[in-house]
């Protein structure tokens, strides 16, 4: 791998299997890497690596095993699990990193490398790039250990066990979930067992679907991504509920019992005014994304609840979330970060706090939203080949920026506009929000036809 490339994106290291950067080789390179960096003499040496249920996998964590035992660290295997798993088990067992084999919402056929601190926290970009600087190097490394110094891979076969007690103890030990019959699509990921038997233990009836991973089949056409099999399931069930996961199960989604989606952005204004009413609500304020709908900052101002906007992806949520001391935010696609429960989007955490709240009202989930109004929004992806666009590309196209101005000054204060590359596709996102639906459509189809007659001078 050539000096200059980056690795890393908004959410870790992701591509195409046996492509760059994810061919054994490189991913070889990556642990090696990473146990330079992350070695802690005063710490337990030794780095947790989870998955999801890829086909793939395999062959990746045999890698990244290899580069990091070869460079003196000990690596514990746990197998499938949610990537909050990893955070909370990195955390709670002590250990110098965690590590996730997974390209979350993405097909099988991608897959990526997901790495977090001792602290369960994602890598400041300063550690990430030290990580991309060693594995660029071509005289990286330098020296290797040798005989009983080389490192050992371990399996720890309770991790899910342990995680599932965990999540349970964030709802209070009362409350239990019997006469609620729930619906979870686990998009035969990684939580393909973590929620069913979550919510079993805790006394639901739990009709579970897509959870029977074979390699290839985790987010087709099911999951968070793709809600209509899971709308279905709840119709057909006369469930109370339906939970929606992606492959990595760090975002969840919600269908209620009449079929209608609820996002992230609702669960956010859902859940704030419940926190601020039980002094739980740290800062009296949320941390969203820019694509999070004017109706949520507008429904949280009435509560007396102030919304901090970051750009997309969760983990400038979580730095925001820290740097301002708040405990509460994510985003419209289902990242819901609870800092009293995990330093992540925990997409099981997050299923039993809506039940958790579900049962403590005794209201269904379209009753616990039915006050929030959102605008009409339109979101539109224009793909463009070759290399990842630039936000300064957008910005500097003369054709772009005239078509934006025009459309803002034709929303006034009654909308909103967001044109942005996406952080981990070869795409450009067009989000439109206007009071009037039919408006925001026209003007996302405006704008996207623009970009996509200008993306050739890329």
């Amino acid at each position: 791998m050539s000096h200059g490339i980056r690795l890393f994106g908004t959410d870790g290291i992701r591509g195409r299997v046996n492509k760059s950067p994810m061919t054994p080789e490189n991913v070889l390179r990556i642990g090696m890497a990473v146990a330079s960096v992350l070695k802690d003499d005063h710490g337990r040496n030794m780095v947790l690596i989870g998955k999801d249920t890829r086909l793939s996998g395999y062959m990746i964590e045999s890698a990244l095993t290899s580069g990091i035992c070869s460079m003196g660290m000990n690596v514990t295997l746990v197998g499938p699990i949610p990537t909050p798993g990893i955070a909370f088990l990195t955390r709670t067992l002590r250990l110098d990193a965690g590590i996730v084999i997974s390209a979350s919402h993405n097909p099988f056929g991608d897959n990526g490398i997901k790495i977090f601190s001792s602290a369960g926290f994602k890598l400041s970009g300063d550690i990430e790039g030290k990580i991309e600087q060693l594995v660029a190097d071509e005289d990286f490394p330098a020296k290797r250990p040798t005989n009983e110094k080389v490192g050992k891979a371990y399996r720890l076969d309770d991790a899910v066990g342990r995680y599932i007690e965990y999540i349970k103890s964030t709802i209070p030990r009362e409350i239990d979930l019997e006469g609620l019959r729930v619906v979870v699509d686990t998009a035969n990921g990684a939580a393909y067992k973590v929620t069913p038997i979550l919510l079993r233990e805790l006394g639901a009836e739990v009709i579970s679907i897509n959870d029977r991973p074979d390699g290839i089949n985790i987010n087709d056409n099911c999951g968070s991504l793709h809600i209509d099999c899971l709308v279905d399931a709840v119709k057909k069930n006369n469930a109370h509920i339906g939970i929606a996961h992606d492959g990595d199960a760090d975002r969840t989604l919600f269908v209620d019992e009449k079929g209608n989606a609820v996002d992230g952005d609702m669960i956010l204004g859902m859940w704030a005014p419940e926190m601020k009413k039980e002094g739980k609500l740290k800062g009296n304020g949320v941390v969203a994304t820019v694509m999070t709908n004017l109706g949520i900052e507008r429904y949280l101002s009435l509560k007396g609840i102030k919304l901090i906007r970051t750009k997309v992806g969760d983990r400038y949520v979580v730095e925001e979330m820290k740097k301002g001391g708040y405990n509460f935010g994510g985003e419209q696609s289902g990242h819901i970060i609870f800092f009293d429960y995990n330093t992540t989007g925990d997409g099981p955490v997050t299923a039993l706090q809506v039940l958790y709240l579900m049962r403590k009202k005794n209201r269904l989930i379209s009753e616990l939203t039915s006050d929030i109004e959102l605008y009409p929004q339109v979101l539109l992806n224009v793909h463009v080949s070759g290399e990842r666009v630039k936000g300064k590309d957008i910005k500097e196209s003369p054709e772009i920026t005239k078509v934006i101005e025009h459309a803002t000054r034709k929303l006034g204060d009654k909308g909103r506009i967001l044109v942005r590359p996406s952080g981990t596709e070869p795409k450009i996102r067009v989000m439109v929000e206007a009071e009037d639906g039919k408006m925001a459509k026209e003007v996302a189809e405006d704008i996207a036809e623009v970009i996509q007659n200008s993306v050739r001078g890329f």
